[in-house]
């Protein structure tokens, strides 16, 4: 089983072939995950809302992502990780950003980090890349700063479609193997993608991107307190895992369970 690495990535946008990139936060999701032949994993910090109850992605910290992560590489072989860096972990400046980065690697063992943000990050990407950390770019809708936008709103219309191409361009100048794109309407997604030389991995992007990504338990139909457009639902695992416990419940107060064939 040969590893994907960010070269893999390259060769994959120069073949036409789509990338398919999932997020997974734990040893067992990430062993499904990555014996079903997803090429990425994303331990996304958006564990923050679907693994530990927070409202948004911000509060999470790097103790949290560093502690995911490490679970998440122990069931991987072949899939390329990549650890989402926090609120603060990166904005605060660009020793910072290494320090962070480079304990994530470290301690974690992941392939690549991801940051979000455009031409106010170039200088933190570059110099990242030239500490020898490979980094995936996030432009678009940039969930760390919903309190900014006023909601999860979809970016790139009007006047802001100039400032997104030239985000994705300074990415791609700084170093970065490659971008994800959120949110933004798909004819600019195309645009973005023919224009750059490393791939683009869309959510909520539309079809022309190189690659997708989606929350493990959003396409599984696991967390359900909203569902985005994008998303779209492979599975409701959510309704048959609420069934199967009902149905332990039950027949452990009945008595039913455990019967001979599960005692010794």
């Amino acid at each position: 089983m040969k590893k994907v690495t960010t070269k893999t990535l390259r060769e994959m946008k120069i073949n036409g072939e789509k990338i398919a990139m999932l997020t997974a936060y734990d040893y067992t999701s990430a062993l499904i995950v990555d014996n079903a032949g997803v090429d990425v994993i994303l331990v996304g910090d958006s564990l923050g809302m679907v693994m530990l109850g927070y409202d948004s992605t911000v509060p999470v910290t790097m103790e949290e992502m560093v502690h995911h992560t490490k679970a998440v590489v122990r069931g991987v072989e072949r899939a390329l990780v990549v650890f989402d860096m926090p609120f603060l972990s990166y904005q605060t400046g660009v020793r910072d950003a290494i320090l962070n980065a480079g304990r994530a690697l470290k301690e974690t063992g992941c392939d690549a980090v991801k940051i979000e943000g455009g031409i106010e990050q170039k200088s933190t990407i570059k110099a990242l890349v030239d500490a020898g950390i490979p980094v995936c770019g996030h432009i678009g809708l940039q969930p760390q700063s919903v309190n900014v936008y006023g909601g999860y709103v979809l970016r790139g219309k009007g006047e802001e479609r100039e400032k997104l191409i030239a985000d994705a361009k300074a990415v791609e100048e700084a170093g970065a193997f490659a971008v994800v794109l959120e949110k933004i309407p798909s004819d600019l997604a195309k645009e973005i993608t023919e224009t750059l030389s490393i791939p683009t991995i869309g959510i909520g992007a539309g079809p022309f991107c190189d690659g997708q990504v989606l929350v493990f338990h959003d396409m599984l139909g696991i967390f359900d307190k909203f569902k985005p457009k994008f998303v779209k639902r492979y599975a409701e695992l959510g309704k048959e895992m609420r069934r199967a416990i009902s149905d332990y419940v039950e027949e452990v107060k009945t008595g039913k369970f455990p019967d001979r064939e599960h005692s010794y």
